[in-house]
């Protein structure tokens, strides 16, 4: 059984890059680089997972489009990227428009070509910043449009297991498949040490404490 997973280098992605392995599949990992902040931490982290996972393939896709479209403090540097904010009403300035539809575009290009029978990607819908590209409804459309628009013996699921769980739902799943965090990077602003302040941070250092755990990657605050 092949599958692409979708693979950021964050706590989220690779938690389902275990999971996935877990349940026997052979992992094409599939890693963007969209011009965000962190990229080279971000890759660095998602080869060292693939590599401990035996990915069958890791492949890199350059989305850098995304930087000339602007609108997101991860891929515009002119903007600075926003605090995490309880009270906040609107989606963050770290919100880039449609990512995720491209992703899952690219995806589905991939496993279609590569007679993979499967797509994971680890977004969620409940403690995350509100993406609209996040929610189950958008999913569920996406999933249509893979089967609209690809060859009938192709096949290919759209899974998101972690949809429905909080950030430590997930840590909860990776402590039992021992997921090497300190390989991990969540942080939208920095590359050495985690600001501790963006909504990323924020969620992964709460997820950490409700279970009593210490996150191994530093943070500057």
């Amino acid at each position: 059984m092949k599958a692409v997973c979708l693979l950021s280098g964050g706590m989220d992605s690779s938690t389902l890059a275990y999971l996935v392995k877990s349940k026997g599949y052979d992992i094409l990992a599939l890693h963007a680089n969209y011009g965000q902040r962190t990229e080279n931490k971000e890759r660095a982290c998602a080869k060292k997972i693939a590599g401990l996972l035996g990915a069958g393939e890791f492949t890199e896709i350059d989305l850098r489009y995304f930087s000339q479209f602007g609108a997101s403090s991860l891929t515009d540097p002119s903007l600075a990227v926003d605090r995490f904010d309880p009270a906040r009403a609107h989606v963050p300035n770290t919100y880039v428009p449609f990512r995720n539809a491209n992703l899952l575009a690219i995806a589905t290009s991939y496993a279609e070509a590569k007679g993979a029978g499967a797509i994971f990607i680890g977004v969620q819908a409940l403690d995350y910043s509100g993406y609209p590209d996040c929610r189950p409804a958008f999913i569920d459309a996406f999933r249509r449009v893979i089967e609209l628009g690809t060859k009938e013996s192709s096949h290919i699921g759209l899974f998101t297991p972690f949809i429905h769980m909080t950030k430590t739902d997930i840590l909860k799943i990776g402590k039992e498949l021992r997921v090497p965090y300190e390989h991990t990077w969540s942080c939208y602003q920095n590359e050495d040490r985690a600001c501790g302040t963006c909504g990323s941070c924020h969620f992964r250092r709460e997820a950490f404490s409700a279970l009593g755990m210490t996150d191994p990657v530093p943070y500057e605050v």
